[in-house]
């Protein structure tokens, strides 16, 4: 049965009592200006507050068979639908040990019996105008909560495309894959979730870490956008200079994002990851790389992370100085560099993980040419390519 509108609107209060005439001279004094529910019991006022329109509030009497009022506040109190409506105890116990416990049970006003019609009517309107005016607080912070949750997010999923525009703008200047930067950070997440057990890595790669490496990762070749294009784009092998001029894309990317640090009141673990990153993911775990020379334990771990996957989609793809390899043959090349280019224990979890790699390879592939997982590379294996 639907409610006239006019009662929808009108507050509603549950009236508990054992004694029908107290109910009927309650709902005599209420019902001009509310709807009124009655219970007669425990169980049946717990019943009659969880039905909608749920209860604006309260009025119970303390003095019960089975369950006293008492325990009935408790009880309502300890429930999601009805912890928050104020209950008014009306009752013959009038000693102050009596009112104390009520209190202490949730109530929120304490009336002796007899009632007097005027206080009830003005201590219901009270408490109901409080009730109304907590309700909108928290309907409104709730509110503010979600619009401050929905601009965070909002303004994360900017930055994140327009870091990850700014990347593909450096990406695209060397090769024509224009899905590498999402290959690579789903590698690091792989490798990353590998090995977030392992005493070596735990401290580090927690969950709210991971996720900044997975999204730093993008930015790891910025500082090409800083190398020459007769450089950049030769189709052939570099000469020693020219590699020389090439190396500088690490310390180039390095500065440009410690040059957005600067802008930074505080430290900022993003673009920490990113900076490490930039500049050491072509470290090697010997001490052989570049530019710095870092060995071992001095290579950050998210540039060991980035190291690996950065050199096997380098390897599975088509650059202008070389044919892509298949995927078997970039596992075959990277196990071999275990303990010389790549740290070990990464090294292990790539193993581990080398199906999922192959995985994220297939589905962002941008060019089935262009992808050795796909199609064969033509001509002989060669060693690491130069990333």
């Amino acid at each position: 049965m639907t409610m006239p509108q006019h009662e929808i609107q009108r507050p509603t209060i549950l009236a508990v009592d054992d004694d029908p005439e107290s109910l009927r001279l309650i709902a005599e004094l209420l019902r001009e200006n509310y709807h009124v529910r009655v219970a007669t019991g425990g169980e049946s006022a717990l019943r009659a507050a969880e039905l909608e329109p749920r209860p604006d509030l309260i009025l119970l009497d303390v003095v019960m068979p089975g369950m006293d009022g008492y325990e009935l506040c408790r009880r309502l109190r300890a429930l999601t639908f009805s912890r928050d409506i104020p209950v008014i105890f009306l009752t013959v116990r009038s000693d102050i040990a009596d009112e104390e416990k009520g209190f202490a049970a949730g109530g929120v006003d304490y009336l002796t019996k007899p009632i007097s019609p005027p206080i009830l009517l003005a201590r219901v309107r009270t408490h109901l105008s409080l009730k109304g005016a907590t309700d909108f607080l928290r309907d409104q912070n709730a509110f503010l909560q979600e619009e401050v949750h929905r601009r965070v997010v909002q303004m994360s999923t900017i930055q994140d495309v327009a870091i990850v525009a700014l990347a593909s703008l450096a990406e695209t200047r060397d090769n024509d894959t224009g899905n590498h930067v999402r290959r690579t950070q789903y590698y690091v997440e792989i490798l990353a979730l590998a090995l977030r057990g392992h005493v070596r890595f735990a401290p580090l790669l927690t969950e709210d870490n991971i996720e900044l490496l997975y999204k730093s990762a993008v930015i790891h070749d910025i500082g090409k956008v800083g190398i020459p294009d007769r450089i950049l784009l030769k189709p052939g092998k570099l000469t020693a200079a020219e590699f020389e001029v090439m190396k500088t894309h690490t310390v180039l990317g390095r500065n440009a994002i410690l040059a957005a640090e600067k802008l930074l009141d505080a430290p900022n673990d993003f673009l920490r990851f990113g900076r490490e990153i930039a500049l050491s993911h072509h470290e090697r775990w010997d001490g052989e790389g570049y530019p710095e020379g870092l060995a071992g334990e001095a290579i950050p771990i998210s540039a060991r992370l980035m190291a690996v996957a950065d050199v096997y989609d380098a390897l599975i793809s088509r650059r202008p100085y070389k044919e892509p390899f298949t995927h078997e043959e970039a596992v075959a090349i990277i196990a071999d560099e275990r303990g010389r280019r790549f740290d070990p224990d990464v090294n292990d979890a790539f193993l581990a993980r080398a199906e999922d790699f192959r995985h994220i390879a297939l589905q962002y592939a941008d060019h089935e040419e262009n992808i050795g997982v796909v199609v064969r590379r033509i001509g002989d294996a060669a060693s690491l390519p130069a990333t």
